[in-house]
């Protein structure tokens, strides 16, 4: 993308792009074989996924900015405009590709294994007067056929909903009319047979009986199409008088959104597709077609079948040495904290047999006068929020800031902060302007030498669900000055007030950019002994690039673990040639983040810090971000386990060579999952 155009910066990659090329390396996982079959189906399915928010709010800004007449070019110098040219191709190689794995590699596999997808036609006429039983009696009475005439105006179509597109002709008139019926997933994406091993998608069993849902017309044509509304939040929270009620407004105005994707049958006519562009205001540019499913998604019902041989076994958690259950039960976290700090990684360590638990025990402790926390997203199951309500019902004082802007969280977020003010806890939604995306809690307790303030400060959610498949840290600890700084970032995001400061904790806006900054600079002075080790969910800011690539000028080398975006580019000369970039993606989601900075401590000592803040303009600007220095060093060496082991040769994971591409895992390399969990347990010493 960055050929031909004089405005084009080759320092860096194209963030869009960036993310595309993450999508195709989960695409990549679907077509190995050595994955458990329903694993690698369940990853075709986060790809779609991954897809469908890419088109909700990527490239719904993009067109944003094109339909404001904005001209400002993206980090590697291409306008909107350029940007849309670029993806296209792109997202169509992905589809081709995720296709392909589906049809030709997932699907046959599954049905070997008992487990098929059919169309209406390979029915014999017993199936099919079983589903015409199944469409009488659960699916017609659900069904809404919508005619489209002057008295009828073209319905609304939610977003990433599935439709039927009906053209009839009426036999008695000759006038040609339109329809469209709404696909409901009442039962799910597919429909299975009495055998249990056939399921055929409900669309061909709707289409199947259209004639009772249009009788006396003719059918001429039915497609299916799905549609992909711009889904980005847009809230003047500086201008709203209350935050929840305008996140609430918004979240209605979003329903009507513009359609940035129409998704057709590849069967569909012209038509059929000039009706739809036209009634939707989409581009020919804006049409994907394809020859399998819609909906993609939909097949993570497979997931549920009963069938442990075709997935992943089942791993052991641990739980961190100092928290381990004891012959006289679960120990006091407390004591153990206060002893020593501790590190937990999930999902190696269990999320709910440490930072759930220390939630549930400061709740239940009858010394514990104050519960601080964040929530950015949490899960449905609720116990830290049930923890945090018997907090306050026990009388403690309890303050959440819960983020009601989280992007597809929201509405969810809005049930938490009103169940948690009606039992008592103090809500705040954060600063104007600002995303809180901190991942902290502060517990203070009552001693016999006085107060004391205990702290997780993480990189990972408070839920327990992703935290069984998302990769992340938290650390436990009493530390006066950590603890201290806790007391003041909530201060200031329950309250008012200007200029804290913090000893330990590097606040985001404020303090991230310029601290990440220094320790750059301070690795670059050492040379060639300079050393710096980054991993992250993405790169994009250009500032900490540009210090990057300046670090590598001076000798410094430079890995650079990124999960998904990654704007700069490695192994240019004269420009990034220290620089190694590798992405691991497998069986769980790399989500830590982890700052190390050989030298920065001065004279040897080296830095490392986890937390809450990618390298993104938004992260460094836009969010409330904290991340905190791991000093014991014990602690240091299993995060430097974590980085070597993700680093080292027969690591299984892909490189990012100067020209953008990325080269895939060798054959015969170890996961890195594999590895972690086998040390897992092993107390760090």
């Amino acid at each position: 993308m960055n050929g031909g155009s004089p405005h084009a910066d080759p320092r860096y990659l194209n963030r869009e792009l960036s993310w595309l090329d993450f999508d195709a390396r989960v695409v990549h996982l679907a077509a190995d074989e050595s994955i458990p079959l329903l694993e690698r189906l369940r990853f075709c399915v986060i790809a779609a996924g991954n897809l469908d928010e890419f088109f909700q709010v990527r490239v719904a800004s993009i067109k944003a900015q094109v339909a404001e007449g904005r001209v400002e070019r993206s980090i590697d110098g291409f306008t909107p405009q350029a940007q849309l040219a670029a993806i296209r191709p792109q997202v169509e190689a992905l589809l081709a590709n995720l296709t392909g794995v589906l049809r030709d590699e997932v699907f046959p596999a599954l049905a070997a294994e008992g487990i098929r997808v059919v169309d209406w036609g390979d029915l014999d006429l017993d199936d099919r007067k079983f589903l015409e039983g199944e469409f009488a009696d659960r699916i017609y009475p659900i069904l809404t056929p919508l005619a489209v005439d002057p008295g009828h105006p073209f319905p609304y179509l939610s977003n990433l909903s599935t439709s039927l597109g009906v053209r009839l002709a009426d036999p008695e008139t000759a006038r040609r009319c339109f329809a469209r019926i709404k696909v409901p997933f009442t039962y799910g994406r597919l429909l299975g047979l009495p055998d249990g091993e056939r399921f055929v998608p409900i669309e061909q069993v709707i289409a199947a009986h259209l004639g009772a849902l249009f009788p006396g017309m003719e059918v001429l044509e039915h497609a299916c199409f799905r549609v992909t509304r711009n889904a980005d939040l847009s809230v003047d929270d500086q201008e709203a008088e209350n935050l929840l009620t305008a996140v609430e407004a918004e979240l209605q105005r979003r329903r009507f959104r513009a359609v940035v994707r129409l998704e057709m049958d590849a069967a569909a006519s012209a038509a059929m597709r000039n009706l739809l562009m036209d009634e939707l205001d989409v581009m020919p540019d804006d049409v994907y077609s394809t020859d399998l499913l819609l909906d993609v998604g939909g097949l993570a019902q497979f997931a549920g079948l009963k069938r442990p041989e075709l997935l992943w076994p089942k791993r052991r958690q641990f739980v961190p040495a100092p928290l381990q259950p004891t012959g006289e039960g679960t120990p006091d976290f407390f004591a153990a904290i206060r002893n020593a700090d501790v590190l937990a990684h999930h999902p190696y360590d269990s999320f709910g047999a440490s930072v759930q638990e220390f939630i549930g025990q400061a709740a239940q402790d009858p010394h514990v006068l104050a519960i601080k926390m964040t929530l950015y997203r949490t899960d449905g199951d609720g116990d830290i929020v049930e923890a945090l309500v018997s907090a306050a019902e026990r009388g403690k004082q309890v303050a959440v800031v819960v983020e009601l802007k989280a992007r597809f969280d929201e509405l969810a977020n809005i049930g938490w902060a009103r169940q948690l003010e009606s039992a008592g806890v103090h809500v705040a939604y954060g600063l104007v302007g600002l995303k809180v995306h901190a991942k902290v809690c502060l517990v203070v307790r009552a001693e016999p030498d006085g107060l004391r303030r205990y702290c997780h400060v993480g990189t990972g959610n408070y839920n327990a669900l992703t935290a069984r498949v998302y990769e992340d840290l938290g650390l436990l600890t009493a530390d006066e000055h950590i603890g201290a700084d806790l007391s003041h970032l909530f201060n200031r995001l329950t309250g008012y007030g200007h200029g804290f400061s913090y000893r330990e904790l590097v606040v985001a806006p404020e303090g991230i950019r310029p601290r990440l900054a220094e320790l750059i600079a301070a690795e670059a002075a050492h040379g060639a002994s300079g050393r710096i080790i980054l991993k992250l969910n993405s790169l994009v800011d250009a500032e900490i690039i540009d210090a990057l690539y300046a670090a590598s000028a001076a000798g410094v080398r430079i890995d650079l673990l990124v999960r998904g975006i990654c704007c700069l580019r490695p192994g240019v000369r004269g420009l990034s040639e220290t620089i190694s970039v590798r992405s691991v993606v497998g069986r769980y989601l790399e989500h830590s983040r982890i700052y190390f900075f050989g030298n920065a401590d001065g004279g040897g000592r080296p830095v490392y810090l986890i937390g809450s803040a990618d390298l993104m303009p938004r992260n460094l600007n836009s969010r409330v971000e904290a991340i905190v220095p791991v000093h014991d060093p014990r602690l240091q060496r299993r995060l430097q386990h974590i980085l070597d082991t993700s680093l080292a040769e027969r690591a299984r994971a892909w490189t990012l060579h100067p020209d953008g591409t990325w080269e895939e895992p060798r054959p015969g390399t170890d996961s890195p999952h594999d590895t972690l969990h086998e040390v897992s347990g092993v107390p760090a010493v």
